[in-house]
């Protein structure tokens, strides 16, 4: 279920997949969505995630790392941010 090979994707992975650079993509997408790219990044992690949490029985340290985080706790962080609540409260709510 990972991502990616080199872990989580960034701004500069997409940008050069798509020959643009990083600051016209993030550009491009500010501009037609109102959304960075880095900020789109997110989003599709953090549905990814909850995709995860919900169908599969990996503990939170497991989906993070297969989801390119380095730490478990910055997965953690990040899904908070975006959802409000941590991984674990958003798997026993739903």
């Amino acid at each position: 279920e990972q991502v990616n090979d080199i872990g989580m994707p960034n701004v500069q992975y997409l940008a050069n997949e798509l020959n643009f650079s990083s600051n016209y993509l993030s550009d491009l997408l500010k501009k037609e969505t109102g959304k960075t790219a880095q900020e789109h990044i997110h989003l599709f992690v953090i549905e990814r995630a909850k995709n995860i949490l919900l169908n599969s029985s990996k503990s939170i340290s497991e989906i993070g790392y297969s989801l390119g985080f380095e730490y478990p706790q910055h997965f953690s962080s990040l899904f908070k941010s975006k959802t409000g609540l941590s991984p674990s409260e958003y798997r026993n709510l739903n």
